[in-house]
């Protein structure tokens, strides 16, 4: 998974560079799809990698979770 992310990430970042770069009558469009890239395959790829094994209710502020945070400022103060 790295590796597809890693290879996405070049070919957008490429393709912004050769947009800025070079005068070609596509240039606009070389810049646009690098970014298209970036946000719609890149980054989504990436959140997916990074959050797939997480539980999202650690995240999540919670009464419990609320409970917890208040419990340990209490523990620290004193």
């Amino acid at each position: 998974m790295k590796s597809i992310i890693l290879f996405f990430l070049i070919i957008s970042l490429g393709s912004i560079i050769t947009g800025y770069l070079m005068d070609l009558e596509n240039s606009e469009k070389l810049i646009g799809f690098g970014v298209i890239g970036l946000f719609f395959i890149v980054f989504p790829l990436f959140s997916y990698y990074r959050w797939k094994d997480k539980n999202i209710k650690d995240y999540m502020i919670t009464k419990e979770n609320l409970d917890k945070m208040n419990e340990s400022q209490k523990k620290n103060k004193y």
